[in-house]
């Protein structure tokens, strides 16, 4: 599991958790061949109740998504650390495990991140509990495991390993420990979570969602996706996307071949360096190219692949400006909303009291507002102005049932404003993602 450091918001009451240090019943050994693989499942066969699952990768380090350790909870039916290296996708062990989970609910935390992984290796689970995402409806302040375990169970749970390398085998003790640890009390984190949402009745809002997850299609191949570069809004011309350009894709073509993160070989950061003095001089040796990026400080993997990214470099410069990238793509993405005040302000009026309305309603239901609706699916109503047939509109965007029976009517309303809110002098402009 990726954990992602959260805000402690102000105020927030102090609690005395109890350190979980290890699981109650040890740390099982990890499991690596098939004998021990179809004994794990035999003992969760035995359990009951709905099975608590974790993933663990190597994000960061490795350019796949894949899985390097499995870890599965049941009561009744023990804790079990799975290594699926030795087994791999569609092994008939993971089919089996499949039609295990599939009997009953799987708990997952942060489930978006999680499933492409077990799906890859067979894993598709028919019935979701997501308390990262229960946490979220049932409007807890914060929604990562650990301070879930805290404010909900008084346990705390320390995290120093979620950024590891777990693709290097042997995993540490220790490593296996807290992997462990991320399953112990997830059933009973969702037991609470379940309560707090039944009692404000919002299950149903919860279960929408997690079928919708499990109902989501995969996403399509970007366009351009070299586009989505950090840093790109300090490139200016279109021969330095050029660069850009061949130098992601060259860095992408080594990355997935070596199955090394791409920003182990290359960070975004040196790629737009690059781009942005190529434009005015030719890098051609080694020499130059550690000048471009002296101003970075890098000392990383990138001098093992210098006479490639000389050659995307060289390519790219030689191209001729019909060849360059254009500086927009050809998308439906909205116009930044900080020139909606200007220049479409009868789209910026609706959508100033669009969100003021929406935000009241996410207060007054102790919910954050991009649960309640996706924010580009609020501009997009504003932008579209579909009056009358607002409802239609969300659905066709995705919005779920209990999303649209909130928000339509605001929406419905917000559209027929003509005369802006002021925003507040804090509030900084928001813009919508915009691509290159």
């Amino acid at each position: 599991m990726d954990n992602v450091k959260e805000d402690v918001p102000e105020n927030e009451p102090v609690i005395t958790a109890i350190p979980l240090l290890a699981p109650a019943e040890g740390v099982p050994k990890i499991i690596a061949d098939e004998a021990t693989f179809e004994n794990a499942l035999r003992d969760l066969e035995k359990g009951s109740g709905p099975f608590a699952v974790d993933a663990e990768r190597a994000s960061g380090y490795k350019f796949s998504a894949r899985a390097y350790l499995i870890q599965i909870k049941r009561r009744g039916g023990g804790l079990h650390l799975i290594d699926p290296i030795p087994f791999g996708p569609n092994h008939r062990l993971f089919l089996e495990l499949n039609a295990l989970l599939q009997s009953d609910e799987v708990i997952l935390h942060a489930s978006t991140q999680d499933l492409p992984c077990l799906r890859e290796l067979g894993i598709n689970p028919k019935k979701l509990f997501d308390t990262e995402l229960g946490g979220r409806i049932a409007g807890l302040p914060r929604v990562g495991l650990g301070p879930l375990l805290e404010s909900l169970m008084e346990i705390s749970l320390a995290k120093e390993h979620s950024a590891a390398d777990w693709s290097q085998r042997p995993l540490p003790q220790e490593w296996l420990n807290y992997a462990a640890l991320d399953v112990e009390l997830l059933v009973e984190l969702r037991d609470k979570i379940y309560g707090l949402l039944a009692s404000a009745n919002k299950l149903e809002w919860a279960s929408e969602e997690f079928q919708a997850i499990l109902d989501a299609p995969p996403p399509p191949p970007r366009v351009d996706p070299w586009r989505r570069t950090s840093g790109m809004h300090k490139i200016k011309k279109r021969n330095q996307l050029a660069v850009v350009r061949a130098l992601w894709t060259v860095r992408n073509e080594i990355a997935q071949e070596s199955d090394i993160s791409q920003g182990r070989l290359l960070s975004d950061a040196a790629i737009v360096e690059i781009a942005s003095v190529a434009h005015v001089k030719t890098i051609k040796t080694k020499k130059d190219l550690e000048r471009a990026l002296r101003p970075l400080g890098l000392r990383a993997r990138w001098m093992e692949n210098t006479a490639s990214w000389i050659s995307a470099i060289s390519d790219a410069l030689a191209l001729s400006e019909e060849q360059w990238p254009q500086t927009r793509t050809d998308s439906d993405s909205l116009p930044p909303i900080k020139i909606w005040r200007e220049r479409f302000p009868e789209k910026y009026a609706p959508l100033t009291h669009a969100k003021a309305l929406l935000l009241a309603k996410a207060e007054e239901l102790s919910i954050p507002l991009e649960n309640m609706l996706t924010p580009e699916y609020i501009r997009r109503i504003c932008w579209n102005a579909p009056k009358g047939e607002v409802a239609g509109a969300l659905a066709t965007l995705g919005a779920r049932n209990w999303q649209i029976e909130i928000t339509a009517p605001i929406l419905e309303a917000a559209l027929l404003e003509t005369i802006p809110l002021a925003a507040p002098e804090s509030e900084e402009p928001e813009t919508a993602p915009v691509e290159m």
